[in-house]
């Protein structure tokens, strides 16, 4: 659980630097198309606060590994949704943006479901899982890719929600696969479909989320990116890598992931880091 939180913290401090580091590199010339994007890359890849945020990333990464290889799926997914607390709290404090009384209730909201899991979680599941679930999580990559692909293309209306759905599908792909991925031998992993399946679900909800960013609400679509991430990789865990809680603390486990999904729905507004407030 300490390495899922450290991930959690991790990836929301990551957004609060690189949205720092690309505002600066933006002088507000010029347009909005590709060249442009690449421009403002190349300008805040140079600066410390967003090489401190792919930093943050890569740590936060490992320790999502770990933590996955530790503790049930529903646990660390309810933490990775948390890190929106943790973007909320460093904005207020960097960005100087100013949270409601109901976000700081909802920053705490989230800290009481992540207390009520760590109360309740269990170890990691012992099921390896049918060979059948390894090829579901690459054909459901695949999928994901496919939608990132087409976004531009989908219907303007419900464009983010299902953008950012495919986002936390394929997050939720990383989750489940990390823990079907059991030996590191190059020879198994080229034989295995889980790794294929992490390496292009990962790629593919980058894809989905920064695509729903640009053309839609980011409120909607983090929401989406957190239901996608949370639900059914919990479900894939509990039902077939035989995730469990501790004995007669399941209705505990289930309140504290409800209330800290609740509390990440209800700060989705920060899955961009908000403008600074002059």
């Amino acid at each position: 659980m300490m390495c899922a939180l450290g991930a959690s913290v991790c990836f929301g401090t990551a957004t609060v630097l690189q949205a720092m580091a690309a505002r600066a590199a933006d002088t507000g010339g010029g347009d909005e198309g590709s060249a442009f994007a690449v421009t403002l890359f190349l300008r805040a890849v140079r600066q410390w606060r967003y090489l401190a945020g792919l930093a943050l990333d890569g740590v936060g990464f490992l320790l999502q590994i770990a933590a996955l290889r530790s503790v049930p799926i529903y646990a660390v997914g309810a933490a990775l949704a948390s890190s929106l607390a943790v973007t909320a709290v460093v904005s207020a404090r960097l960005l100087r943006v100013r949270l409601s009384g109901s976000e700081w209730g909802a920053v705490g909201v989230v800290c009481a479901g992540m207390a009520l899991l760590g109360i309740a979680s269990g170890t990691e599941g012992d099921r390896g899982g049918p060979t059948a679930l390894r090829y579901a999580m690459l054909g459901t990559s695949l999928a994901v890719l496919g939608l990132a692909l087409l976004g531009g293309k989908l219907p303007e209306r419900g464009r983010a929600l299902a953008l950012g759905l495919g986002a936390g599908f394929g997050f939720g792909v990383v989750e489940v696969a990390v823990r079907l991925i059991d030996s590191l031998a190059p020879s198994d992993l080229l034989a295995n479909p889980a790794a294929y399946a992490l390496l292009v679900g990962g790629s593919a909800a980058f894809l989905s989320l920064t695509s729903a960013l640009q053309r839609g609400s980011v409120t909607t679509a983090t929401a989406g990116m957190v239901i996608g991430e949370t639900i059914g990789p919990a479900l894939v865990g509990v039902v077939w890598l035989g995730d469990r809680t501790r004995e007669g603390l399941a209705w505990v486990a289930v309140l504290g992931f409800a209330v800290a999904v609740a509390g990440a729905l209800a700060l989705a507004r920060f899955g961009e880091a908000p403008a600074e407030v002059e």
